[in-house]
């Protein structure tokens, strides 16, 4: 599973290496083009409710359960702020892959729409954006500066789950299929508490986690 480290918030400038820009992605078009497909049937992600033991490694993290493939790292962004977890990332070679899940309607659909605002985000901040159909339907793909960045969604239920891979450009071609390895292979636990749609699903970290950060808090203070 690798280290644990506490990491600070990433600035897109100061992620490494500079390469040429990548081709377009064969599975993606251009925006202008893009037609929203209707969802696929998968073999995952997977509700908590429908998760078999198939004895992968996972970290768990209290609403989602995500795997750490053999050589990656597992690292813990914290809010200084609110005092608790931001976000917990697991670093790959081919670059830093996040796996996120909020609340959403029984009826489904919320990927479509964070999809088309994240498009939109993203064109503010001046990224070459292409979108297509992936797996589990809409894939946004840009290119920030020297960072690529892969983004897919799933809408199960009363869940969406986010997933995004944030590397250099020399790794865009692999890079894809790292994070759609770790998405389908997640399992999510929504629990049974009413939540406002968009309500990110809450981070806990295991013990162990938690108490390596404490210590390495108590050194630096």
């Amino acid at each position: 599973m690798g280290i644990f480290g506490r990491k600070r918030r990433p600035a897109t400038e100061e992620r490494r290496g500079r390469h040429a820009a990548p081709e377009p992605d064969e599975d993606l078009v251009e925006d202008d083009d893009y037609e929203q497909p209707l969802p696929i049937v998968t073999d995952g992600p997977f509700d908590v409710a429908d998760a078999e033991d198939d004895g992968l490694a996972r970290i768990d993290l209290g609403s989602v359960r995500v795997p750490v493939p053999d050589g990656a790292q597992v690292q813990v962004e914290m809010d200084p702020e609110a005092g608790g977890v931001r976000a917990v990332h697991v670093v790959t070679a081919q670059g830093q892959v996040t796996v996120s899940a909020y609340a959403a309607p029984k009826s489904g659909g919320l990927w479509a729409e964070v999809a088309a605002e994240l498009k939109e985000q993203l064109r503010n901040d001046g990224a070459k954006t292409t979108s297509g159909e992936g797996k589990w339907g809409v894939e946004l793909s840009a290119v920030i500066g020297d960072v690529a960045l892969r983004f897919v969604g799933v809408d199960g239920p009363r869940w969406m789950l986010r997933g995004v891979i944030a590397g250099p450009q020399s790794q865009a071609a692999e890079a894809p299929g790292v994070l759609r390895d770790i998405v389908r292979d997640t399992i999510v636990d929504r629990g049974d508490s009413p939540m406002p749609v968009r309500t990110p699903l809450p981070i806990t970290l295991p013990d162990a986690v938690a108490a390596h950060i404490a210590e390495q808090q108590g050194q630096q203070a």
